[in-house]
């Protein structure tokens, strides 16, 4: 352990307990720190999880309405975007598809030339996928088949792949269901049970098959000495004795997320503080402490430069269909229907269906009136002509055993912004606003798989509503806005992670990534964050002077 300084409550303060957050607080307290881990969302148990979706209170994030679970949506003029938020991050809820992004990704965007990414990431991917136990899905359900039918009847069969996945699977010829000794980290981690192919990932996995980070990085790192705070709201970072750069350390002010009276308001001091809240609780916490005047010297790059993997969320639905598309885990093959997009088969577990609100009949065209004007002629024509299959369609009951939904995905350059300002339809306070050109919500390739996967399997081809009636698409994947540069004129983080103005300061999130990746961006937050933490130097010999350097 680091030596006892009584004047710091702890060395290190890591804001959020995701991907990059545990990472960090796993290698900190490896190097001999004081850690603290700061987390608003609950702590999770398999027992403790909700069996649906329908039990709202227990999978949706909205505290101040007395939803208290892990799941949460927020909607913006650009983009719908779900996250996670409990310890262990968006690991909970995620579909634990852990795949590295194409080497080109590391050409484009702000992060070009900082570093030699291509020799440096190999053997970072290599720890992250170790500690996440990456293994190649060995599970196919009927989603699975009927994507790679619906690929070779598009010519594109000869791309369909097995993905990556954190999932602790039983051997060849076995059932699910069966508990091991820590399979994982030599007996310092904790007894884990095999895949029933239940297709609950994204509703928290109920049996311990999952690598979420509570049972890897994390586990560890309480083992190690690490604190963890839930259900704890970080509401202020500021530093100590005026000193404007940090370099004498940090207060931290908190509150109890999940109160809506008695807020339990605590300070923390620390030397050095890790912002890993996501991109959206990073960008959101640093807007308003360079607002209030505590941290006003964060980059005015801050919220520039987000982007959502260029995604859209399209499917199809079978209603009566024989096979259950549920079965599996949450994303268990992919496709490329060209060299830039990504389609992989998504399903939820069976009675999970409140998503099926969501979803409507898939139209084509140029988003605006003209689309919400095809899309009610679309729906009016099929009423008419078929009004109980049509009413099945939009019943949600049967959704999660009927539907497959693709989650398409782009590497193409493209990004909003995100502001800080008080919208129009609430001038009371000020809040994360998007701009920018828009996210394409209508990929015509993307819709005409759809269609033969439909085709194929007897259904119809389905979008959601967001995407059809405002143009707004929505993603599992919020990166960027915090992004790595060489310069404060740039970026907000240099090539180290180090946060430019301050000392000790570290971001360590999917806000840093600087070009979208075109896979789910899990495995990549990992390895950035392993690669970060490896420039901090051991606890006995830090000198506390750690700050960015533009070039």
């Amino acid at each position: 352990m680091a030596p006892q300084n009584p004047q710091f409550d702890f060395d290190f303060i890591v804001i959020g307990s995701g991907f990059g957050g545990s990472v960090s607080a796993l290698r900190l307290v490896e190097k001999g720190y004081r850690v603290a881990v700061i987390e608003m969302g609950r702590r999770w148990t398999p027992q403790s999880l909700p069996v649906t979706s329908w039990s709202i209170h227990r999978w949706f994030w909205r505290p101040k309405l007395g939803l208290r679970g892990f799941f949460n949506m927020r909607l913006f003029r650009h983009a719908t975007i779900f996250h996670g938020c409990a310890v262990g991050g968006g690991s909970i809820t995620y579909a634990s598809t852990l795949l590295p992004p194409p080497e080109k990704v590391w050409d484009a965007g702000s992060w070009t030339g900082l570093a030699n990414w291509k020799a440096e990431m190999p053997r970072h991917f290599q720890t992250a996928s170790r500690m996440l136990g990456v293994t190649q899905n060995k599970i196919l359900g009927p989603a699975d088949h009927l994507l790679k039918k619906a690929a070779d009847a598009a010519g594109c069969g000869h791309t369909f792949y097995r993905t990556s996945v954190g999932i602790f699977q039983p051997a060849e010829g076995e059932l699910g269901n069966r508990t091991f000794p820590d399979p994982f980290f030599g007996g310092e981690g904790p007894p884990r049970t095999t895949c029933t192919s239940c297709g609950g990932c994204m509703m928290g996995c109920r049996y311990g098959a999952k690598s979420t980070l509570d049972l890897t990085y994390l586990y560890v790192a309480e083992k190690r000495g690490a604190m963890i705070f839930p259900e704890t709201k970080v509401v202020n970072v500021e530093p100590l004795d005026g000193v404007r750069d940090g370099s004498a350390g940090y207060r931290i002010r908190t509150v109890q997320s999940t109160a809506w009276i008695r807020r339990q308001p605590c300070t923390l001091t620390c030397r050095g503080v890790v912002f890993s809240a996501s991109s959206l609780g990073t960008m959101e916490l640093l807007f308003r402490l360079k607002d209030n005047g505590s941290l006003p010297d964060i980059s005015g790059r801050l919220g520039k430069h987000v982007r959502t993997n260029s995604e859209s969320l399209i499917g199809a639905r079978m209603p009566g269909c024989t096979d259950d598309l549920s079965q599996g885990i949450a994303i268990g093959s992919g496709i490329y229907i060209d060299e830039h997009t990504h389609i992989e088969a998504v399903r939820y577990p069976s009675g999970s269906d409140t998503m099926g609100l969501l979803t409507t009949m898939l139209t084509d065209g140029r988003p605006g009136a003209q689309r919400i004007r095809l899309w009610l002629k679309n729906v009016l024509g099929s009423l008419l002509r078929h009004p109980m299959k049509t009413a099945r369609l939009f019943w949600p009951k049967g959704w999660a055993r009927e539907h497959v939904i693709l989650l398409c995905m782009q590497a193409l350059e493209g990004h909003i912004e995100m502001r800080w300002q008080r919208p129009w339809f609430w001038p009371f306070r000020k809040m994360l606003v998007s701009r920018g050109d828009k996210v394409p919500t209508y990929i015509p390739k993307a819709n005409q798989f759809a269609r033969t996967v439909a085709q194929v399997a007897g259904g119809t081809a389905m979008s959601i509503l967001p995407e059809i009636l405002f143009d707004v698409p929505g993603t599992a994947h919020c990166i960027g806005g915090c992004v790595i540069a060489g310069s404060p004129d740039r970026g907000v983080v240099d090539d180290h992670h180090r946060a430019f103005g301050y000392r000790n300061m570290y971001i360590c999130d999917g806000s840093v990534l600087a070009a979208n990746l075109g896979v789910n961006p899990s495995l990549t937050i990992t390895a950035l964050a392993e690669r970060a933490m490896s420039f901090i130097p051991p606890a006995a010999e830090t000198t506390w002077s750690d700050a960015a350097h533009a070039l």
